[in-house]
């Protein structure tokens, strides 16, 4: 391996965590907003057609370059079905907006939706007021709206920080002031990164160390350009420095909203050379994947599976801990995980909360996604960075937050792609069949239990 003079740059579309954010503040705002390079994949298409189903306008450029937002001047008024597809935060952050307002809304999605857990935002929303029905705590959901009331409410946070972020950005739009006290928060940077926007919006906030506090007030519309999204970022620099090579993603730096940048950190700890400036992140590998140490991923467990993906290329093993909140997400990503790094034929650990990976060089092996995208995106790192063909049984499964990925992987490392066959996932590379060792099991889990966060 060896170092490049000069850093590749990435293409990195928009954040999505962002995108949806400021989809709805602007759906509440009264008059337009502007949102500027927005992300356009599975997930935020689908939490922009929720809101037009709720009477919000949206109007996208021809390139989808920009995103122009006719606000309802507060929360929407009629009711109806809304589809959520297989958008969390469609189905953690609308229930509260419509909950708002008035109407009759019925929400479901995807089987693989259905599956993740509702409950601590259905008990919040039934103690402000709301008529809520849920099917087992989860979708599908049925909200009779007539307004809410604020007051104090201490909220379950354990299981995913969503819940509080709905609850937030509706509060604005609530008839008195509402004071939230969460309990156990996991990713504590997401609701940061909610409150950052509700005030660019002009939301007035009160946020102390164990509660926060909105007043009524609405929003107003704003221009916002959306930054790059930090845990698709997380690939491409964990290839750079996996592979001895430099890449820079510009408009992702020191003033991001996102806490997930912090995955640079883990990086610098595994000997890559790390530059973060107001303009951009540059990661450079140095030609040598340092391991040994124990790394507390609990705030970015968006961005475990990126670490952990790249891990048997290190020195020496490396324990991530802090994330059994990932285990109930699009799928179990610490069992999904360890799964396909054994099929691989990669020693691995595994525990309620951690993942212990240690050295080794990966076989060929088929790629078990579960419909996960991140999973898809982590083993295409992999592959990438050792060398050896990893064919993923779902390749388009990245399109649900960056339908582009194989071949902006391609296009920064197109000497790179194992067996000539173009980026890990592409056509040719996925169609290969028979490998042995594929790990079983597809799809989310059923069960509705264990803790969840992250976008």
């Amino acid at each position: 391996m060896h170092a490049d003079p000069l850093p590749r740059t990435a293409r990195i579309p928009g954040s999505k965590s962002i995108t949806n954010r400021a989809l709805l503040l602007a759906a509440a705002a009264d008059g337009t907003s502007t949102l500027r390079a927005p992300l356009v994949s599975e997930d935020t298409l689908a939490f922009r057609k929720a809101l037009t189903d709720v009477g919000a306008t949206v109007r996208a450029a021809s390139d989808e370059s920009r995103w122009t937002v006719t606000g309802l001047g507060g929360a929407p008024r009629g009711g109806g079905p809304v589809w959520c597809a297989d958008a969390g935060t469609a189905a953690r952050f609308l229930p509260p907006f419509t909950a708002a307002g008035r109407g009759t809304y019925r929400f479901d999605g995807s089987a693989q939706l259905r599956a993740r857990p509702l409950q601590p935002l259905v008990d919040a929303l039934d103690r402000l007021g709301a008529i809520v029905r849920a099917d087992g705590g989860g979708l599908p959901l049925e909200i009779t709206a007539t307004g809410l009331d604020g007051g104090e409410l201490d909220l379950d946070s354990s299981l995913s920080s969503q819940y509080l972020s709905g609850l937030l950005m509706a509060a604005p739009l609530l008839r008195t002031p509402l004071t939230l006290r969460p309990e156990g928060l996991v990713s504590r940077p997401y609701v940061d990164m909610t409150l950052a926007l509700m005030r660019c919006f002009g939301a007035v906030v009160d946020a102390y160390a164990d509660r926060v506090t909105i007043r009524p007030g609405g929003y107003r519309p704003t221009a916002l350009d959306i930054e790059p999204d930090a845990s698709t970022a997380s690939y491409f620099l964990a290839a750079a420095a996996a592979c001895g090579r430099a890449v820079t993603v510009p408009g992702l730096g020191t003033g991001s909203l996102q806490g997930d940048l912090r995955f640079v950190d883990v990086l610098a700890k595994a000997g890559a050379r790390v530059s973060v400036t107001a303009q951009g992140t540059t990661v450079t590998g140095t030609g040598r994947l340092r391991g040994g140490f124990d790394v507390d991923m609990r705030d970015i467990s968006d961005t475990f599976m990126t670490f952990a993906a790249i891990a048997p290329l290190a020195d020496a093993p490396v324990t991530i801990h802090g994330i059994a909140h990932a285990r109930l997400k699009e799928s179990d990503r610490v069992a999904a995980v360890a799964a396909n790094l054994r099929a691989c034929g990669v020693r691995v650990d595994e525990g309620t909360d951690r993942i212990t990976v240690h050295p080794g060089t990966p076989a060929a092996a088929r790629i078990a996604c579960r419909r996960d995208h991140r999973i898809a995106m982590s083993f295409s790192v992999l592959s990438l960075a050792s060398g050896v063909p990893l064919a993923l049984d779902d390749p388009a499964c990245v399109g649900k937050t960056f339908p582009g990925f194989h071949a902006e992987l391609g296009r920064v490392f197109p000497d790179l792609s194992p067996g000539g066959t173009g980026a890990p996932g592409a056509p040719g590379a996925a169609d290969v069949s028979g490998v042995p060792g594929a790990p079983g099991g597809s799809g989310g889990s059923g069960a509705r239990t264990s803790v969840e966060e992250g976008e």
